[in-house]
């Protein structure tokens, strides 16, 4: 995930209820090291635990839509991590292109 990816968010209680939004941020750490009791793990002991990582997301709806989101409510979150994968080679493969004085239409 990165910050400025695309999110769709779907509210459980509005069957039709569908936000847009993009990733604005991440929290410096995982949610357990900031419990009041962090999970213990022994040197040697390779069990998989689960650490959730907040993400903050930057709503794009205007003050109208916005009203269906209250706290507590549940929601399924959905970050566009596809379209990002390759976007910088892309990004690198047409700034070339174009120092080369090929036009869009040209390869």
């Amino acid at each position: 995930m990165r910050v400025g990816q695309p999110v769709t968010i779907n509210v459980d209680a509005l069957d039709s209820a569908e936000l847009r939004g993009r990733v604005a941020s991440f929290s410096p750490g995982t949610g357990a090291q900031f419990s009041l009791i962090p999970p213990e793990n022994a040197t040697g002991n390779f069990t998989k635990i689960v650490q959730r990582v907040p993400v903050r997301i930057s709503i794009e709806a205007g003050p109208e839509s916005r009203w269906v989101l209250r706290p507590g409510l549940s929601v399924e979150v959905t970050v566009d991590t596809i379209s990002a994968k390759g976007s910088r080679d892309r990004i690198k493969q047409e700034t070339e292109r174009l120092k080369r004085g090929e036009t869009q239409g040209t390869r």
